[in-house]
């Protein structure tokens, strides 16, 4: 079946519409991190970049590293840019731009996040990596989407329930990382976690400036949650859509997060670059080595 018009939309130079990338521009390995200045943080250790485009939220870089061929892309703030970025991502490898028809063999893309995130645990240090084996979603972008099945079941039942969570809310959803590639990123200086994905950066992580919150104890909910021995480790905006998009399509997709914040606490990191910084070059030894 032809795709329409309205349906695959390009531009004018047969790129895909809001990345502006033409399906050569990418690797099979894709690197997300949220802040567009944060893709140079990563292609300035590439031994030679390809490609360097961008559109709006949207810079992408291609290069080589250790004969290893990476992309790197800046994907903004929250699942709904998410929802672009992944799509948009697929459709590159998995859809023919010429024919407008979906491949019969389809790509698997190797999807790593590098970013920053909070700690909801007293005892999770500042300047830490987490990589999220499950994650939370509050912002119901898997809900339009035929997902059940790759869901997690229960977990979510046990933190509604723990939570008292309000029903006007969005329903919680949990994915897992995929197993293959988190082994790949793993080592003793990462803790596996359960990253709850929230739809803000304010009142839906309990921070208040002017406005009042629905639950002035949801962090601390998220803090006392257990299931199985399955805590909630940290809080970001994009892990949920990530895990939840790629296994749709089938591909694999780890979250790494760089602790900047613990909420329980109260500590923000001295140094959040330097920080960033040695996560960045940890993730890139471990897909390269």
């Amino acid at each position: 079946m032809q795709l329409g018009p309205s349906e695959l939309i390009l531009n004018p130079d047969g790129s895909i519409y809001h990345l502006n990338l033409l399906p050569e521009d990418i690797a099979h390995t894709i690197i997300t991190v949220g802040d567009p200045d944060r893709v140079y943080d990563v292609s300035k250790y590439f031994d030679s970049i390809e490609i360097k485009k961008g559109k709006r939220e949207f810079i992408t870089h291609t290069g080589l590293l250790n004969g290893k061929k990476i992309t790197v892309i800046s994907t903004g703030i929250g699942t709904d840019n998410i929802d672009i970025v992944l799509n948009e991502l697929d459709a590159l490898v998995n859809i023919d731009f010429h024919t407008r028809t979906i491949k019969t063999k389809k790509i698997c893309l190797d999807i790593v996040r590098i970013g920053t995130s909070g700690a909801i645990q007293a005892d999770i240090p500042i300047d830490s990596y987490i990589m999220s084996e499950y994650a939370m979603g509050f912002d119901g972008l898997l809900h339009f989407y035929d997902s059940g099945h790759i869901q997690v079941p229960k977990l979510p039942e046990a933190f509604v329930k723990h939570t008292d969570w309000n029903r006007s809310k969005s329903t919680p959803y949990v994915v897992k990382y995929d197993d293959s590639l988190g082994a790949q990123l793993m080592s003793n200086r990462i803790r596996l976690g359960l990253t709850a994905t929230n739809i803000g950066f304010y009142g839906p992580q309990g921070r208040k400036l002017r406005l009042a919150t629905q639950d002035v104890d949801l962090n601390s909910k998220l803090e006392s949650f257990e299931y199985n021995g399955i805590k909630i480790t940290n809080l970001e905006m994009e892990t949920s859509g990530i895990y939840g998009l790629a296994k749709l399509h089938g591909h694999k997709a780890v979250s790494m997060n760089c602790i900047l914040a613990n909420r329980n606490t109260g500590e923000f990191s001295k140094n959040p670059s330097k920080s960033v910084d040695g996560l960045i070059k940890y993730t890139l030894d471990k897909l390269t080595s």
